[in-house]
């Protein structure tokens, strides 16, 4: 198969010509300018860029296929039960794999490499089984331009491609020159919580700002956001806050207390609150407090502000998933939620939503919900980035939701 990219087709033609050191000089320029290879768009095309993935063989224990799996993208062709897409091609006479892909410029989303030595068949099968198989043990891009992304559960990291177009996220990393806040590892009526304090807290000089964000154990261990927070803090972009990072129970339990659930929306307003304005000097202003989730986390960040909005004066969703309870989009058990905010009294409260446009799943329904929302007068910021369902995009839509919300539109 005839390559894309004009540098591997270099590659190519050079170990044609028997250049003997074609595929080393090949390396080290891949390794000097970081990976993926990012080349102007074939059709001269500004808004676009041609990215081609790379992924070195080793010689001790060959490959027979390596799958590329770019987050969503990927998955959406799994989900229709073909990844051939993704395999990568062997460049004849190297160790080079190569995959190449047209994609917007301001495309951002986390990827690794699937790497068989086995039958096409077993690789390319895309049952649960095999595919969490597949995801158990994904390897990072070791010549990655971009960062990595911290994984849960075991699993490797994932590298991240930012193409240049894609939204700054200036506040992710840890910076030197700021002061970091206090992490605690804390548990409130039964739940672990995960605690982000502003620098030079003292919890009788509040009342504090609060965000409450839910799969608080991926929020806090893993992608350590209180450093985002710190950032923001830092720069004034938003007021002293104390972060909650509200830790799952298990899969089932996520689950139930994820899909519309008043028991457990209660909980976060009734018990977790109270708890931290005792404990942390947190404010009980609803508008001083933001419920922020993504997924099913999403959808409850928006229920928690309908069911109680004397509590959670601010709701951010990110790829919330508003088909619940039926993943039919006009079924008439599909988007309960948005029927809600359709049929009642405009309630007290403010929205950041934002939803990928690789979220084929999610799409329609989120922004159905946005006009909904702003047909009932409500204050909406909506936006909707180029990537899928991943936390790569999502650390930095969170941070700028909490600026927007805590501080003021920008």
């Amino acid at each position: 198969m005839e390559t894309q990219s004009p540098i591997l087709n270099e590659l190519a033609e050079a170990v044609r010509a028997g250049e003997s050191d074609a595929v080393e000089a090949f390396w080290a320029r891949a390794a000097a300018t970081g990976t993926p290879l990012v080349e102007p768009d074939a059709n001269g095309d500004p808004a676009h860029r041609l990215v081609t993935f790379l992924w070195r063989d080793d010689p001790a224990a060959p490959a027979t296929d390596v799958l590329a799996l770019l987050h969503t993208v990927t998955d959406k062709d799994r989900h229709a039960r073909d990844l051939s897409p993704h395999l990568m091609h062997k460049v004849p006479g190297t160790d080079v794999w190569a995959i190449s892909h047209r994609l917007r410029a301001d495309h951002r989303a986390s990827y690794q490499f699937a790497v068989q030595r086995g039958p096409r068949e077993e690789t390319l099968r895309t049952d649960r089984e095999a595919w969490l198989g597949v995801l158990d043990t994904a390897l990072h891009d070791p010549l990655a331009a971009g960062p990595l992304l911290a994984a849960r559960d075991g699993r490797n990291p994932s590298s991240v491609m930012e193409l240049p177009d894609a939204p700054a996220q200036e506040w992710a990393a840890c910076r030197e020159s700021v002061p970091r806040g206090e992490r605690i590892d804390a548990e409130a009526g039964g739940r672990r919580v995960g605690v982000h304090l502003p620098a030079g807290h003292r919890a009788d000089a509040g009342p504090y700002a609060v965000a409450v964000l839910l799969d608080g154990e991926v929020w806090g261990p893993v992608l350590d956001f209180g450093a985002t927070m710190d950032n923001l803090h830092a720069d004034g972009r938003i007021p002293a806050t104390v972060t909650l990072m509200v830790e799952t129970m298990g899969r089932d339990r996520r689950m139930a207390d994820l899909s519309c659930s008043e028991e457990f929306v209660d909980w976060l307003a009734d018990v977790l609150l109270p708890w931290a304005a005792r404990q942390y000097g947190t404010t009980d202003a609803p508008e001083r407090t933001v419920v922020a989730g993504q997924s099913a986390g999403g959808l409850t960040a928006a229920f928690a502000a309908f069911r109680r909005p004397e509590r959670f004066g601010n709701a951010l969703s990110q790829s919330g998933s508003f088909w619940w309870p039926d993943g039919t989009e006009f079924d008439d058990g599909s988007e309960w939620l948005t029927r809600q905010y359709a049929t009642r009294e405009r309630l007290p409260v403010r929205f950041h939503l934002e939803v990928g446009l690789q979220e084929w799943m999610l799409l329609p329904q989120n922004r159905h919900l946005r006009n909904v929302l702003e047909a009932r007068g409500y204050d909406v910021a909506y936006h909707e980035f180029n990537g899928g369902h991943d936390y790569a995009c999502w650390r930095g839509g969170l941070a700028v939701g909490l600026v927007g919300l805590l501080s003021g539109r920008d």
